[in-house]
C-alpha cells in the first residue's frame, strides 16, 4: 500500500514539474524536491543548498543543507538524523494539510513539520541565513513561520539562529554532535542551555556534565570572556517568562563565514579563510584543564599554571590534606574555620576578584535588586553561601546568590589583569578569617611604611619646613560628602595665596589624604589621561569612590583654568553635569575631585572594537538626550550663561545607568549678550573647534552647537570625526556630507545597530548634525531650536548648507586668515595661540 501511494503522488507532482528550476529557493504544493533527479533548493545570495547527500563513506542518504559558495563541502543541518534512506528515493513534497514531509520507496514516512493548524497556501523557503522554513505565501510577517529548521539544530550553530528553551511549547533547541564523520544521528556530546534559575550553557557527554559557561552577566557569559561582542559579532541573551536563548549575529557589513559546530570531543568555533581555501579554527571548548567541569570538587579553584592545578579557595583547606593528588581532587575542600551560622557579628564576605562563576544549580537570581540588599539578604540565610552582582553591563545591579556548596571554580583572570567588566564573588566566611588576612596586610604595610619613613624622613623633614603652608586641607579619606552640613561649614573658607583669595564654595583638602586616597597616584589607579594632565580613582573610608584630576605642569592649564573650572562647576546644578566635590591645592598642585562614574567616557565605548556594541540605538539617544539637556541648561538656565568650548565625545562621562554628564569645563567662558566674543589664546580640539573660533577666535554658544553636531555624527557612525579617510573625504563631516548629496546617507549609520533605527528617524539625526556643522555660525540653530527639530519629521526641517571642514583647505586659504597661528598639540587636545599680523 505504501508503494502504492508513493507511485501515485510522484505521477501527480511530476506533472507540475516543468514549473520547478534547480535554481529556486523555495517549493510550493505543485513542486518537490527529489533525490534521483538531484533537485535543490538555492538561497537567494546563493550561499546555502537544500539537498540529499550521503557523509562520509556511508552509502546512506540524507536530507540537509551545506554552504554553497564553499568549494569543502560543510554540511550544517539534516532532516532525517535518525531515519536514512538507504537509495536515492528520497523526496521531500508539502501534503494537503500543510505538512512537510520527507518520504522513501522503502521506509516509513518521515514528518518534519506537522502544521498546527491548516494551511492555505504554504511554501517552504531556503533563506539566506541557511534556516529552512515553512509558512504562508501570504504572510505579512516575513519572520513568522509555522515551522522552521532553526528551531532543531543539528551540530552546527548558524548567525542568527536561537540556542535555549522557548517555555511557552517547551521547546529545547540544542547542539549534539553527529556520531561519526559517516554518521549523522546524534553523538554522545551535547551543549544547550541548562534551564533553572541562573540559566547557563551545558557541554554533556551523555548525562554527564563536562564543561560549563557559567552565567550571563551581560556582557559574556563568566567562564566564557572570549564570546563578546565585536564590530563583526554581536551576541544577544534573553531570559524572561516566555523565553531563555542565546544568539549570536554578524554585523551586516561583515564579509566573514562562521560557525559554532559541536563535534565528537569538542565545542569548535570556524571561520572561512578565502585565500587558503579552509576553514580556520577561531576557539575550543574546554581549551584546557581547568575548563573540565568540577575538577577541583567544592570550593577548589583551578588554577592553570598552579601546581597542582587545584587550589583550594582561601580559607579553605583540602579534605583529604594527606593525598591532595590528581585521584583525590574531586573530594574538593572544606572551611579552616566551622562557620557559625546564627551570629551575624562573625559572618564576613570575602571579595574573590576573577573568578569563574560557580555553578548555578543550586542558585537564585533577582535582577530588580540592589548590591545592599543583595548582601543583606544573603547574609540573613544561613544556607546561603556567596553573592554576586548578576549584571555588569552598564556599571553593576541585579542580585546572584548560591546555596550549598561551590562547585567547578577556576581563576579566568588575576586581580591585575582584570578590567572594568570583571565580576567579582562574595564568599561567605568566618569574621576572624578575614581579620587574620587584614591583620597580616596591615603588618605588612606598617614595616614598609615605617622603613620608608625612616630613611626618607631627614632628607623631607627640612623640605617641609621650608615649603610648610598656613594651610591644612580636610582630610578626604574620612570626609562625608553625603553630608550636606559638614560641607556648608567648609564653604566659607578662603583660598589663601597670592592670587587665590576668592570665595571657592568647595571643600579644600590636604595633599597628602588624597595621595591616599589614590593609592599615591598609583597607575593601577589611573582611569585615563587628558590633555591637562591625568585622572586616578580614589576611595573613601565609607566606601565611596572619587575621581581625582590631577593637573600636569606641563599641561599648560595653569591656576586660571583650574579657579574657572572649579568656580563654574561649583555654581552649576544639573543632572546632565559632572558634580565637583572638593579640591586641592597644596604644594603647589592643582587637584580637582569628582564624583566617580564607573562607565568612564562616552569614547571608551563609542571607539572601541569591542565595547562599541555595547551602546545600542535606545543608549545612543538616551546619551544625544542627555548632553541636549545639559548644553541648554548651560546655554539658557543656568544662572551664568556658559559656553562649554570643549565638547567632545571624551568629556561625556557616563554613570552606571549610562546617563551622560558633560566634564571638563577648564575652558568654560562666562558670556553676556547674544553676539560673540573674541580671544587671542585659541584652546580646544581640533576636529570639534567650530570654523570661527579656530580660524578667528570668535566664541559664541554656536561654537558648542558646532562641536554638538560633530559629536552627533559621531554617536550615530561609530566613527571618529578626525583620523577618519574614506571615499577622499579627509574627515567625518566630509564623508557624511559626500553620503548626504549622494542620498545615500543611511549607509552612515553604525552596522552595529542592524535595522534600527528607522529610515526617517536616521535621517531627521543626521539633518539636524549638518544644521549644527554649518560654516557660518548665523545658519545654526540654538539648542532650543535643536530639541524642537528632534520632534519634527525630516521633510520639516531646514535644508543644511554646507558643513565646515567638509574639504581640504589650501595653502592659500590658511594665508588669508587675518591672524597668524602657531600651534601645538598636548594628546588629543590642540591648544593655537594667535599673535596678529
Amino acid at each position: 500500500m505504501d508503494i502504492f501511494v508513493f507511485v501515485v503522488l510522484i505521477s501527480n507532482l511530476l506533472l507540475f514539474f516543468f514549473a520547478f528550476s534547480d535554481a529556486a529557493d523555495s517549493i510550493t504544493k505543485s513542486q518537490f524536491l527529489s533525490d534521483i533527479d538531484n533537485t535543490t533548493l538555492v538561497s537567494k545570495d546563493g550561499g546555502f543548498v537544500l539537498g540529499f547527500f550521503s557523509p562520509g563513506n556511508s552509502s546512506n542518504r540524507y536530507l540537509g543543507i551545506w554552504y554553497n559558495k564553499i568549494p569543502v563541502k560543510t554540511v550544517v543541518w539534516v532532516a532525517n538524523r535518525l531515519n536514512p534512506i538507504n537509495d536515492s528515493s528520497g523526496m521531500l513534497i508539502l501534503n494537503s494539510s500543510g505538512s512537510l514531509v520527507l518520504l522513501s520507496q522503502n521506509t516509513s514516512i518521515t514528518r518534519l513539520a506537522n502544521s498546527t493548524k491548516e494551511a492555505g497556501s504554504p511554501v517552504v523557503e531556503l533563506l539566506d541565513s541557511g534556516n529552512l522554513v515553512l509558512r504562508e505565501e501570504n504572510e505579512g510577517n516575513p519572520e513568522r513561520y509555522l515551522w522552521q529548521s532553526f528551531d532543531y539544530p543539528s551540530d552546527t550553530w548558524l548567525p542568527g539562529m536561537k540556542l535555549g528553551w522557548d517555555l511557552r511549547i517547551g521547546l529545547n533547541r540544542h547542539l549534539s554532535s553527529w556520531k561519526s564523520s559517516d554518521d549523522p544521528s546524534p553523538g554522545e556530546l551535547s551543549w544547550g542551555i541548562e534551564l533553572h534559575n541562573y540559566p547557563q550553557f551545558v557541554m554533556k557527554n551523555g548525562s554527564q556534565k563536562c564543561f560549563r559557561s557559567g552565567p550571563w552577566n551581560g556582557l559574556f557569559f563568566s567562564g566564557m570572556p572570549e564570546l563578546q561582542t565585536t564590530r563583526d559579532y554581536s551576541f544577544t541573551f534573553v531570559y524572561n517568562k516566555d523565553e531563555v536563548q542565546f544568539t549570536f549575529d554578524m554585523a551586516q557589513s561583515s564579509a566573514i563565514i562562521t560557525r559554532i559546530v559541536m563535534n565528537q570531543s569538542q565545542y569548535e568555533v570556524y571561520t572561512w579563510v578565502e585565500e587558503k581555501k579552509e576553514w580556520s579554527m577561531l576557539l575550543y571548548l574546554p581549551k584546557d584543564k581547568c575548563d573540565s567541569y568540577n575538577l577541583c570538587g567544592a570550593y577548589g579553584n583551578c588554577i592553570m599554571g598552579e601546581s597542582p592545578v587545584c587550589q583550594c579557595v582561601e580559607g579553605f583547606k583540602p579534605k583529604s590534606l594527606q593525598t591532595w593528588n590528581p585521584e583525590e581532587w574531586h573530594k574538593g575542600c572544606e572551611r579552616s574555620k566551622k562557620l557559625s551560622c546564627h551570629d551575624k557579628d562573625k559572618i564576613a564576605f570575602v571579595k574573590f576578584v576573577g573568578l569563574k562563576s560557580p555553578d548555578t544549580k543550586d542558585s537564585w537570581v533577582e535582577e530588580s535588586m540592589d548590591f545592599e540588599e543583595c548582601r543583606d539578604k544573603c547574609l540573613n540565610n544561613c544556607s546561603c553561601t556567596a553573592y554576586t552582582y548578576s549584571n555588569i553591563r552598564y556599571g553593576i545591579s541585579g542580585c546572584a546568590m548560591w546555596f550549598g556548596d561551590l562547585f567547578d571554580i577556576r581563576q579566568i583572570a588575576d586581580d591585575n589583569s582584570m578590567d572594568v567588566d570583571s565580576q567579582n564573588v562574595y564568599i561567605r566566611m568566618s569574621a576572624s578569617e578575614k581579620e587574620v588576612k587584614n591583620k597580616q596586610k596591615m603588618k605588612v604595610i606598617m614595616i614598609v611604611v615605617v622603613a620608608i619613613a625612616v630613611v626618607f624622613g631627614v632628607l623631607l623633614i627640612p623640605y617641609y619646613i621650608c615649603k610648610r603652608s598656613n594651610f591644612r586641607g580636610e582630610d578626604l579619606i574620612s570626609f562625608d560628602f553625603s553630608d550636606r552640613a559638614i560641607q556648608r561649614g567648609l564653604i566659607n573658607k578662603k583660598w589663601t595665596g597670592k592670587g587665590r583669595n576668592k570665595e571657592m564654595e568647595l571643600p579644600l583638602f590636604s595633599f597628602s589624604s588624597v595621595s591616599i586616597a589614590t593609592n599615591y597616584f598609583s597607575a593601577s589607579n589611573k582611569l585615563g589621561e587628558g590633555g591637562f594632565g591625568p585622572v586616578y580613582k580614589g576611595s573613601l573610608l565609607n566606601e565611596q569612590s572619587i575621581a581625582v584630576k590631577r593637573l600636569s605642569r606641563k599641561s599648560g592649564q595653569g591656576w586660571e583654568e583650574l579657579k574657572n573650572e572649579a568656580m563654574l562647576i561649583a555654581k552649576l546644578q544639573h543632572k546632565n553635569l559632572v558634580k565637583l566635590l572638593g579640591c586641592c591645592i597644596e604644594r603647589n598642585e592643582k587637584i580637582l575631585i569628582y564624583e566617580y562614574l564607573p562607565n568612564k567616557s562616552l569614547d571608551y565605548f563609542l571607539f572601541d572594537p569591542i565595547r562599541y556594541g555595547i551602546i545600542d540605538w535606545a543608549t545612543r539617544t538616551h546619551i544625544i538626550e542627555g548632553i541636549v539637556q545639559g548644553l541648554l541648561y548651560l546655554h539658557q538656565y543656568s544662572r551664568l550663561q556658559i559656553i562649554h568650548r570643549d565638547l567632545k565625545a571624551s568629556n561625556i562621562l557616563l554613570d552606571k545607568d549610562m546617563n551622560p554628564k558633560i566634564s571638563d569645563f577648564g575652558l568654560a567662558k562666562i558670556f553676556c549678550g547674544n553676539g560673540s566674543q573674541a580671544t587671542n589664546r585659541i584652546m580646544g580640539t581640533y576636529g570639534y573647534m567650530s570654523p570661527e573660533y579656530a580660524m578667528e577666535g570668535l566664541f559664541s554658544i554656536k561654537s558648542d552647537i558646532f562641536s554638538f553636531g560633530v559629536l552627533l555624527l559621531e554617536i550615530l557612525s561609530g566613527k571618529k570625526n578626525t583620523g577618519f579617510y574614506q571615499s577622499g573625504s579627509i574627515n567625518l563631516i566630509g564623508y557624511a556630507w559626500d553620503l548626504w548629496k549622494s542620498n545615500k546617507s543611511l549607509e552612515l549609520m553604525d552596522p552595529i545597530l542592524g535595522d534600527t533605527p528607522p529610515a526617517n528617524v536616521l535621517l531627521r539625526y543626521i539633518n539636524i548634525a549638518f544644521l549644527c556643522v554649518q560654516e557660518n555660525a548665523a545658519d545654526r540653530p540654538t539648542i532650543s531650536d535643536v530639541i524642537s527639530m528632534f520632534n519634527k519629521e525630516p521633510a520639516l526641517l531646514p535644508s543644511p548648507k554646507k558643513p565646515a571642514f567638509s574639504f581640504a583647505r589650501g595653502i592659500e586659504d590658511l594665508g588669508s586668515s587675518k591672524k597668524k597661528l602657531e600651534i601645538c598639540s598636548v594628546n588629543d587636545v590642540t591648544a593655537s595661540i594667535l599673535e596678529a599680523r
